[in-house]
């Protein structure tokens, strides 16, 4: 079958708080002029919010420029923060609380609010189509097209019907080509296309490597004596050790609910530590438990978070596209916000892919772009956070942290220092013979709980009989170079249990992949030390399915 091809003046790919804030800008400034730009937003998840995932604790800076007049349209923002309390964790019971000037101003949370990002895209999408913007959920971009002279021109979507062993199927219908002026690429945080881009472009040549976390969350109903509506909790220190660095959450949403989480950073060298299991032993401590006891969990997923900051971002323009929020990785882990950054960085690409548009410039590489996020308090706010992450792991959690404090409370970030972290996550890691091992608990189904029945809560599906979208580059190396030299950690670093070893009746070992379960954290792509495993789209729809994470 020949592809159907549509064509856009801008095409933007992903619905998330970046993609979403792009479209809505250019709709506004198409409708202040009289216009009649063809806007179109692709969204891999089923529906707008399907595959969103974040804290969240939401800065509204972003938001009040691109709608001064939230409140009024009924943004979901309800839960304002009233109080941030900051623990360190000693041990597994001990924790103390952090009085207020040990902590870094970022972690700071007056006029903010705690809030489900998938429901603030499904509000932002419900702004965006009443401006004129087409929004097409259950479509993956899966290609990038390129034109004669080496600009983007737009995206293939991925073919739908095609079975396990890459023939096609019964009701077989291929990707449609999408094509624009200018493509945005807003897909989150280690998008397979904005990869791509990055390597295809050398958008990176100039920066150090990105960095990654492994963000888990939990949704739980608590009894009300339990619940603070508007209580921010951070903690450090336990169960992370041995050069583990990360932190855990609990928000204290509305409606009775709670938040909670850990993030663990994925420069990890330990190659017997479960992310997951360390979660489940984190809910364990008296300061979380007080608050989940007799509760009950009603939802679970976990995402890779891009926590490089500053000195990881690449250049976010090339002929015919730009990249934006998480794919570029404007995350301020200094804060641990994303949001609203993510949110600017596409209001400016907006305002420059407007005034392109308007001039006549078609497949331009934007470097305007460059120059106006140089002007804005995007940049301003990554340059003073610019040293936060880089401390932390070149220092540990202790050292970097005071290091931290010292510089955004004393001197707003601009300590005449230049700290850089040049090994990427998946470099570093311990053999496994080397590595002192770690026994997990097993979980006591009440507050702690086994991968298969928190997958089950993340509403993932996918359909079976379709091509394996976790691509190995050589089929042999999970077993000859990772299980001999790290006891392959694919088997732990997965928060959803997609990858195992199997030993069969003759004791040999195959790797095999339950690819239905994926999440699409993305946390193979980053964390395999053999950099074998190579994320791409499923068939759109696929994946989890949050209602309101």
């Amino acid at each position: 079958m020949e592809r159907e091809s549509m064509e856009f003046d801008v095409l933007i790919v992903g619905a998330g708080p970046a993609g979403l804030s792009t479209a809505c800008k250019l709709a506004q400034l198409n409708q202040e002029q009289g216009g009649d730009l063809q806007i179109c937003v692709i969204e891999k998840g089923s529906e707008v919010g399907a595959h969103i995932l974040s804290g969240a604790v939401f800065e509204p800076r972003a938001l009040a420029e691109l709608f001064p007049d939230w409140q009024e349209r009924g943004a979901p923002l309800s839960t304002s923060v009233k109080r941030d309390d900051i623990f360190m964790f000693k041990n597994a019971e001990n924790a103390s609380k952090l009085p207020n000037f040990m902590v870094p101003k970022t972690f700071h949370n007056d006029g903010n609010y705690i809030v489900s990002m998938g429901n603030v895209c499904r509000w932002l999408a419900a702004q965006a189509e009443e401006l004129g913007v087409e929004i097409f959920p259950g479509f993956a971009a899966a290609e990038v097209i390129y034109d004669d002279n080496n600009a983007v021109a737009g995206v293939i979507t991925g073919d739908m019907g095609v079975g396990l062993n890459g023939e096609p199927k019964d009701g077989y219908m291929p990707g449609m080509e999408l094509r624009a002026k200018y493509t945005v690429f807003a897909e989150g945080c280690r998008g397979h296309l904005g990869k791509e881009l990055i390597a295809h472009y050398q958008l990176d040549q100039d920066s150090t490597p990105q960095h990654y976390a492994i963000g888990f969350k939990e949704i739980w109903d608590v009894p009300a004596e339990q619940h603070e509506e508007g209580v921010v909790v951070h903690s450090t220190g336990w169960p992370l050790k041995d050069h583990a660095t990360g932190g855990g959450y609990l928000y204290h949403a509305e409606g009775g609910q709670v938040f909670v989480g850990l993030i663990v950073d994925l420069n990890y060298t330990n190659p017997h530590m479960n992310p997951f299991a360390e979660f489940q032993r984190f809910k364990q401590h008296p300061q979380i438990r007080k608050v989940l006891e007799n509760g009950k969990r009603v939802s679970y997923g976990a995402r890779a978070i891009a926590k490089g900051g500053f000195y990881s971002l690449p250049k976010m323009t090339m002929p015919g596209a730009v990249l934006v929020g998480c794919d570029a990785g404007t995350l301020n882990f200094a804060k641990i916000k994303g949001n609203h950054t993510a949110m600017k960085s596409g209001l400016l690409a907006a305002e420059t892919i407007f005034a392109a548009l308007q001039s006549d410039k078609h497949a331009a590489d934007l470097t305007e772009y460059t120059e106006a996020f140089k002007s804005s308090w995007l940049y301003d706010e990554l340059y003073r956070s610019r040293n936060f992450g880089p401390a932390v792991h070149k220092f540990g959690m202790w050292l970097g942290g005071a290091y931290n404090t010292i510089d955004q409370n004393f001197f707003g970030g601009k300590l005449p220092f230049t700290i850089k972290d040049t090994q990427p996550d998946h470099e570093g890691m311990q053999l496994a013979s080397a590595a002192a091992k770690i026994d997990y608990p097993k979980p006591d189904n009440k507050i702690s709980f086994d991968r298969n029945s928190s997958v089950y809560l993340s509403n993932t599906n996918h359909e079976e009989d379709q091509p394996c979208h976790l691509q190995l580059a050589d089929a042999s190396i999970p077993i000859s170079v990772n299980l001999a030299k790290f006891d392959e950690p694919a088997q732990r670093y997965c928060p959803a249990g997609v990858y195992e070893v199997v030993t069969s009746d003759d004791g040999e070992k195959r790797f095999q992949i339950n690819a239905q379960n994926c999440i699409h954290c993305k946390t193979c792509d980053i964390k395999d030390p053999s950099q074998n495993i190579r994320w791409v789209t499923p068939e759109g729809t696929g994946g989890p399915n949050y209602p309101n994470m």
